[in-house]
């Protein structure tokens, strides 16, 4: 996925780009560039099969998240986010952009 945005604030990327279906990466508003493996995204999903809903802790086991992951569908979920689904099949997560911009940057 290559897509090009409008700058809709500081929060949101101008440019997500898909190289390779390992690795996103996010040209910011703020004109910084970060990028994150499908293994750290999915990692950090915030979908209730992997946070428990009542409690916050997570529920995944990271261990379980095979480093050679890939994104096999990305796709915009309105102006706020991404939906995104993994080689494993996961594909109950919506990244926020300010997930993904702590998720890139950790």
């Amino acid at each position: 996925m290559s897509e090009d945005r409008a700058n809709e604030g500081d929060a949101s990327p101008r440019r997500i780009g898909r190289h390779d279906p390992t690795k996103l990466v996010f040209d910011w508003s703020d004109g910084t560039t970060s990028e994150a493996s499908a293994a750290a995204v999915r990692r950090g999903c915030p979908c209730a099969l992997c946070i428990d809903e009542n409690t916050g802790r997570p529920i995944l086991d990271p261990a379980t998240v095979p480093g050679d992951l890939t994104h096999t569908q990305v796709s915009l979920v309105g102006n706020y986010a991404l939906a995104i689904t993994f080689s494993d099949g996961h594909s109950t997560g919506i990244f926020t952009w300010a997930a993904l911009r702590r998720l890139t940057e950790a």
